[in-house]
């Protein structure tokens, strides 16, 4: 009889998990609330309005459409026995012979949840649209605005957090404002704009070389940004953050901050960890054993950013090669199991670590290689093309790079508005696409103070 195969997320981890089963005697279904793919390392240039979601999207339906052995369901896991090996799913239970949870992570405000409305994070297609609207909007409400007070505080960017999302981020958010927009408004310049990057640690990219480090921060600089480490967020609101540093707390006006600090575990990490009994860290990441496995449960594997395992005495970090390469691994201690033999236990090789900070500027580890500039921004491209899961999102992506490069515009400079959107649906009333003023002050309402 087959075995069943169940796996929770559609992510890298769950789909190179799928995709690796795709010849073993099994039965696979995948579940994700969403039903497509996410490539979430290229985010930060939707939030920033160099590329549509589709660009980095792609259906699972689609992408497994070929796979025989596997069934695709929408919907969320709410709840699991792991006594009867089996799984809630809606209003339904779906058994199973081995289960795969790789249900990723989610914003971590430390502490202080308060700061979502203000500080939206980067971890779904919906935060990118938010920060695209947020980040759009604040030119388009100083464009209309005349107190400087009030202009300068709309036109000053927060980046909270500098890791490669914080850095990709400011450094994207620095050239939309100093290039993509320098002709297109009338009061005020966009090139005055204020880009912030506020990082709680000695450096920007910690976890990168120093010298790796001080190439990105140079960059950041040469864009415009001001960069300030040893800096801890000590309160965010509407209209300004407080940071504070050894030598007291400043107050900084703003009216736009993006998250980029951290992240926890998702919230059925913390279902299955009560069901199991199984410990976890303070980001809320499963231990696993070493063949990704909970400790009395074989049967369950944890991948990507949900599971916690050290090697070389330190954790894993949250990644894409690291969730592409656990996803891999479970679907081959399966493989084995089946076959009767055992499997070595999982083992991530490190082909290197790179972010972007902007035009024709990234850096790089590949190895024993240490890059920075033109050459780590070339690499970045590559890298990032070959990973996009389907033929279409590379060319389309590529070509929008391409275009990007040589007129250094954003062609997906949009703003929506979801609430808007919603009301008209509400009330039964065409779109009324000329409302530009009602546009405008639906854009702005949720915004306080000097917004």
């Amino acid at each position: 009889m087959r075995k069943h195969v169940v796996i929770i997320g559609g992510g890298f981890a769950g789909l190179y998990a799928a995709q690796s089963l795709r010849r073993a005697n099994v039965d696979l279904t995948l579940i994700d609330r969403r039903n497509f793919h996410l490539f979430q390392p290229l985010l930060y240039q939707v939030a920033t309005g160099g590329l549509s979601p589709a660009d980095i999207a792609s259906p699972l339906r689609g992408i497994l459409a070929r796979q025989k052995n596997v069934r695709v369901l929408q919907g969320e896991a709410t709840q699991l026995d792991a006594a009867r090996r089996r799984l809630r799913v809606g209003e339904s239970w779906l058994n199973y012979d081995f289960l795969i949870v790789a249900t990723g992570s989610k914003h971590h405000y430390f502490g202080n949840v308060q700061w979502a409305h203000a500080a939206p994070g980067l971890k779904t297609v919906e935060d990118a649209l938010t920060m695209r609207r947020n980040v759009l909007s604040r030119f388009e409400q100083a464009e209309r605005e005349s107190d400087p007070r009030r202009r300068r505080a709309l036109l000053t960017f927060v980046i909270v957090g500098g890791g490669p999302t914080g850095v990709e981020l400011a450094g994207a958010v620095a050239e939309l404002a100093k290039h993509t927009l320098k002709h297109n408004f009338r009061s005020i310049d966009p090139a005055t704009a204020e880009i912030v990057l506020v990082e709680a640690t000695d450096r920007v990219l910690s976890a990168y070389p120093p010298e790796l480090s001080a190439k990105a921060e140079k960059s950041l600089q040469r864009l415009g940004a001001t960069v300030h480490c040893d800096t801890l967020v000590k309160h965010v609101a509407e209209d300004h953050v407080v940071i504070a540093r050894d030598d007291g707390e400043t107050v900084v006006p703003t009216c736009c901050v993006l998250w980029a600090a951290g992240v926890t575990a998702s919230r059925f990490g913390g279902r299955l960890a009560a069901a199991v009994g199984a410990e976890t860290d303070g980001s809320g990441r499963i231990y696993v054993e070493g063949t990704l496995t909970l400790p009395g449960h074989k049967e369950i594997f944890v991948c990507g950013d949900l599971a916690h395992i050290e090697q070389e005495g330190q954790p894993l970090p949250g990644l894409a090669p690291v969730a592409m390469q656990q996803g891999a691994y479970a679907a081959k201690v399966i493989r084995n199991r089946l076959r009767g033999k055992t499997t070595p236990g999982f083992h991530y090789r490190d082909w290197g670590m790179m972010a972007v900070i902007g035009r024709a500027a990234a850096v790089a580890q590949i190895g024993p290689l240490r890059l920075g500039g033109f050459l780590a921004w070339v690499a970045w491209l590559f890298i990032h093309l070959i990973n996009l899961v389907e033929f279409e999102n590379r060319v389309s992506v590529l070509l929008q790079w391409g275009w990007n490069y040589i007129t250094r515009n954003r062609s997906a400079r949009i703003i929506t508005n979801d609430q808007l959107l919603m009301q008209e649906i509400t009330e039964n009333r065409p779109l009324d696409r000329g409302d530009g003023d009602r546009r405008a002050r639906s854009t702005s309402s949720s915004c306080q103070g000097p917004c």
